[in-house]
């Protein structure tokens, strides 16, 4: 359990930066070099790649190097702790929001009871 927080302190860190959700964001469309990426940023390319560094030591992307040119593409497996936590609030809310309703029924007098 230790291990899961550990993952998902991981992932959040790394998708709390506006520019790392717009490259998880760019690379949900397509894979694409470290290059394509940087490009609509106004920042130096070694700046950049520490941002994608962030993004691989999360387990979000995995990256290839071919020769001098680094390809990266999204770890789709590591959204899935990220997403089951989300699903875990989800649920605790929808049940306190079913609880509220049904208790401002029984206290208006609209209790589907007969």
């Amino acid at each position: 359990m230790a291990n899961q927080s550990l993952l998902l302190d991981s992932v959040f860190h790394a998708l709390a930066d506006p520019t790392r959700r717009a490259v998880i964001r760019r690379l949900s469309e397509s894979t694409a070099t470290v290059s394509e990426l940087a490009a609509p940023f106004d920042m130096a390319l070694p700046s950049f790649v520490k941002h994608i560094s962030v993004l691989e030591k999360s387990n979000l992307i995995v990256s290839r190097k071919r020769g001098r040119v680094r390809t990266c593409s999204l770890h789709h497996e590591s959204f899935v702790g990220a997403e089951q936590w989300f699903d875990e609030l989800r649920a605790q809310w929808s049940s306190r929001y079913n609880n509220l309703d049904g208790l401002l029924q029984t206290m208006s007098g609209n209790s589907n009871e007969t």
